[in-house]
């Protein structure tokens, strides 16, 4: 109140009480939060850089979600490639098997095989997306590696759920001639060059986006240990700021307890 007059000790030792009790709240509040700094009052530089550094990590961390979902599904695509394959493979093996024998029931057995056997390689592209992107079924795929999207790579795909246009692998036909059969094993032999380039391809892609990714956790990382060294307290620190400040507001309270006795015995002066 305006109209209590203190005295000089008094005043002095309390204003030491209170400076100490706003320190007390500030070095708890840090050990609360684990933070030295926890908004633009305690330091606006460390505090705006720190909050852009966290902006751009949390970016990038949405990001590697859909590197996440790249990678997935290259390797789907690449799953199907190696079956596709397998399937090209088990197909010359039916045109060696047919070379080797003049039965013509036989021979008409194993072109129908053989037929089958193109069916499932396009079904099995058909089957190989993931997340609604099929690579082997014309779909593309493109990556941001980057928050405002100016570095991303994109995965062109192909067409293989009709392996007698994209593989060019033609239907058996008669495989009573030589020159049938001839034709089936260049066709397959054409398929499994496809294939290799293909899966190639897909390889080199898959690794860039493995790299990338890597890439991304890393600066994240570096990020966050940016943002940290601005702000974050240190633990032990505070804890002994406290308990000084503890013992200062200990020592604060006696010496105000002895002021207010020294204007007491003025009063007794009186008595």
């Amino acid at each position: 109140m305006s109209d209590i007059v203190l005295s000089a000790g008094v005043r002095s030792n309390l204003l030491q009480l209170q400076q100490t009790s706003d320190l007390m709240t500030r070095t708890q509040t840090r050990l609360a939060t684990g933070k030295r700094v926890n908004s633009a009052l305690d330091n606006a530089i460390n505090f705006f850089t720190a909050q852009g550094l966290d902006n751009r990590a949390n970016d990038l961390s949405g990001l590697l979600d859909s590197m996440s979902n790249a990678i997935n599904t290259i390797q789907a695509a690449n799953n199907g490639l190696s079956a596709i394959t397998k399937l090209v493979q088990s197909a010359q093996s039916l045109v060696s098997q047919a070379r080797q024998t003049s039965d013509t029931a036989a021979q008409n057995t194993l072109a129908t095989q053989f037929d089958a056997l193109l069916v499932q390689i396009g079904q099995l592209a058909g089957d190989s997306g993931f997340n609604g992107i099929n690579l082997l079924g014309g779909d593309s795929l493109t990556v941001n590696f980057n928050e405002d999207a100016t570095s991303k790579t994109t995965v062109t795909g192909v067409d293989y759920t009709n392996a007698n246009a994209t593989l060019s692998i033609a239907n058996a036909g008669n495989w009573q001639t030589s020159s049938a059969l001839d034709t089936a094993s260049a066709d397959l032999t054409a398929a499994l060059t496809t294939l290799r380039s293909e899966a190639q391809t897909l390889s080199a892609n898959l690794s860039t986006v493995q790299i990338r990714q890597d890439f991304t956790k890393a600066t994240i990382n570096t990020l966050q240990n940016g943002s940290a060294a601005l702000t974050l307290a240190d633990s032990n620190e505070e804890g002994a700021n406290l308990l000084a400040l503890q013992t200062r507001q200990q020592l604060s309270t006696t010496a105000l307890s002895l002021s207010a006795q020294a204007d007491q015995n003025v009063l007794r002066l009186f008595q």
